[in-house]
Order: C-alpha cells, then structure tokens, then sequence
C-alpha cells in the first residue's frame, strides 16, 4: 500500500490585487505600471493628465517636482517621462510606496525618492527640499486641497516662482489661496472633477 501523500501547504498570503496606469507621453510612453487596489486611490484620467501636461509646456523639463499622495504615480512618473528631473513621491501606504519604488526600478530611474510618511504631517516637518512643481491630489473624500496649500505657504519647500496643481472633487467649495501672490492661472471641470494650476510669485 502506498503512503499517503501529505496535503499541499496551503499559501497563507493572497497575491495582492492590482490594477495598471498607463503612461500617455514621453520616453516611457505606453508602458503600462502595476498600482495596489487600496482605498481611495485614484489615479488621475488619462485627458486630465494630457491636459495639465499641455499646460506645462516648457515649465517640465528640469523641473524638481513633488508628488504629494502619491498614489499610483501616475502624475509624478508622466512628469519624469517628459522631462522633469526628480520627483519625491509621498505617500503613508506601505503597499503604494512599495510598488512605486518597483515602478521607478523597472524604469530605470534612480534620481528620484520614495518617502513612506502622511502627506500633512510631512508638510509640517520638511524644510529641506525646494520644487519647481507639485501636485496636490489627495483624496477627494478628505477633502485636504486647502489645507495642504497653506502648509505649503508656510514651509520653505517651493522656488520662486513655482507652480502648484491641484485636483479635488467638482462640489467641493472654492479653494480659498493662502496668499496675494498665488493666483489660479489654469482651471477646468471635467465629470465630477475639478483641476487646476497655481502660480505662486515671489512674495
């Protein structure tokens, strides 16, 4: 009689589930990268990023840019296809930190960070960096696009000049700007979104 064969262990972790951002331009145009399923995380459309992307132009190239909750990376990595230089990726989701650090490997790209902290309270403690550019995009539900524009204008983390994008949901109230010299130079709504383009002059 043969032995019985013992039973095949059973896995105790499930593969994480996934989903892809395609990236619309650029040198990595096309490719497709892997983002976790976790709660509200939402990257941006792809005609909302061609659009801001247009509204760029020649600002991007060069540009030291910071993507605050991160997220998918969609909006940071479109950045660096097209030019920008580095981006600091943050974001408090060890899973989307994880992947986005992954993404930025199989791209090849080795001048930008991953930083695995909440977007608010790393506001209030950076005072080390200086951007060009930085998307605003947390979500919607939240609600925080103002509160983040006037942690931003009261830390030392942008150049003068530097250009601010945000994207909240389209009934959220009128962002109130922290300052004279930030003005909204680019706005659109689109289904049940509203984004724009901040310009902060030197005060």
């Amino acid at each position: 009689m043969k032995p019985k064969q013992a039973p095949q262990a059973t896995r105790s972790k499930h593969r994480e589930k996934t989903a892809q951002v395609r990236i619309i331009g650029g040198q990595w145009r096309g490719r497709k990268l892997e983002f976790p399923t976790v709660q509200d995380l939402r990257p941006t459309g792809d005609r909302i990023r061609e659009t801001l992307f247009n509204w760029l132009g020649a600002d991007l190239p060069g540009a030291r840019c910071l993507d605050l909750f991160a997220g998918s990376g969609a909006l940071g990595i479109e950045a660096l296809s097209r030019g920008a230089s580095a981006v600091y990726f943050i974001d408090s989701s060890p899973q989307v930190t994880k992947q986005l650090s992954n993404n930025l490997n199989t791209l090849g790209h080795k001048q930008s960070q991953v930083v695995q902290a909440n977007s608010l309270e790393w506001l209030t403690k950076a005072q080390s960096q200086c951007f060009d550019l930085i998307f605003v995009d947390p979500p919607f539900s939240l609600n925080l696009t103002g509160e983040c524009l006037h942690l931003l204008s009261e830390s030392n983390l942008l150049k003068d000049p530097a250009l601010v994008y945000f994207e909240m949901a389209r009934d959220q109230t009128a962002l109130q700007l922290p300052a004279n010299n930030w003005q909204i130079y680019r706005h659109k709504e689109t289904g049940q979104v509203q984004y724009g383009l901040i310009k902060v002059d030197p005060a």
